[in-house]
């Protein structure tokens, strides 16, 4: 196996780092429902005072036929070329208080190299906790704060936020196997799992950003800029709503999701928020079709 060091390169000095910051992390290119995890990185790299501390290897990690660069045509001739990143950053709260942000796309080769790396860097810095997030599509309604579903070994955590406990098998991601390793090493550590309406998995939902960094708030006490998130959010619900105003049907299918939601929530004895008392899933295609004129006229609003 290759030395996991050699992955990554350090940026600046060590002791420019403090030791015992929490580390949050979010990769994209997985279940991103509602964009939620890229919306998140992408905020508080825009709005905070960052610094790269480590740089990952995209040609060790990227499958570039998967997700290509970028590049800029300029007329006759080629003006820039934009890589993909996936970088350690030290970045400071809108208090103040600094913390390490593991932030970029998910690395497609060597999950257990670059676990390794992730580790080794855990330990240079000597990193208090570790919180990540991540975004899944669910047949849950908009007019409901998006829920989560915790995992790892910050009790208080699951006890306060986890809204759905399953027993079930899904396809993992990097970040489940970073989390799985710091668990057998005694290692405070949090997954946020986002439940995301899922005919709104396709949008930018600025909810759902919203949702991540109040969750990352609760598990490490940052503290985030999000009047910019907020307002796109309220623009973003305003459009729905008026859709769903417009639509009987529409409105009957959403008004379904949210009485098995709250059925849910107020201990109903149903076997998730999302299936009905036969343990049927509610068909909701429909919302989907229903919201595509909306979401092209978004689109045409925001070209």
């Amino acid at each position: 196996m290759l030395e996991p060091e050699n992955l990554y390169d350090i940026a600046i000095d060590g002791s420019e780092v403090p030791h015992g910051l929490p580390l949050v992390a979010g990769l994209t290119g997985f279940a991103d429902a509602g964009s939620a995890v890229s919306q998140f990185s992408d905020y508080l790299v825009d709005v905070l005072d960052t610094r790269v501390v480590a740089h990952f290897d995209a040609d060790s990690l990227l499958d570039y036929r998967a997700r290509r660069p970028t590049i800029f045509f300029d007329e006759d001739h080629l003006s820039e070329f934009r890589p993909l990143s996936l970088d350690l950053r030290l970045a400071k709260d809108e208090l103040g208080q600094q913390f390490l942000l593991l932030v970029g796309y998910e690395p497609d080769f060597q999950w257990e190299r670059f676990t390794a790396a992730v580790l080794q860097l855990i330990e240079r810095y000597r990193v208090a906790s570790t919180t990540w997030v991540h975004a899944i599509p669910m047949p849950v309604p908009h007019t409901r704060p998006i829920s989560v579903t915790v995992s790892g070994n910050r009790d208080e955590l699951i006890g306060a936020m986890s809204i759905w406990k399953p027993r079930t098998e899904a396809p993992a991601n990097a970040l489940h196997m970073l989390e799985y390793r710091l668990q057998k090493l005694t290692h405070p550590t949090a997954g946020f799992v986002l439940l995301v309406p899922h005919y709104l998995a396709d949008t930018e939902y600025p909810a759902a950003a919203i949702a991540a960094l109040e969750s990352i708030t609760a598990a490490t006490g940052l503290l985030f800029p999000t009047e910019r998130l907020r307002a796109e959010g309220r623009d973003f619900q305003n459009k729905i709503d008026q859709q769903v105003e417009t639509n009987a049907e529409l409105a009957r299918l959403v008004s379904t999701l949210e009485q098995r939601h709250d059925s849910y929530v107020l201990d109903n004895p149903l076997p998730s928020p999302l299936a009905d008392a036969d343990g049927e899933l509610p068909t909701a295609d429909d919302i989907a079709a229903e919201l595509e004129d909306f979401l092209a006229s978004r689109h045409d609003d925001d070209a």
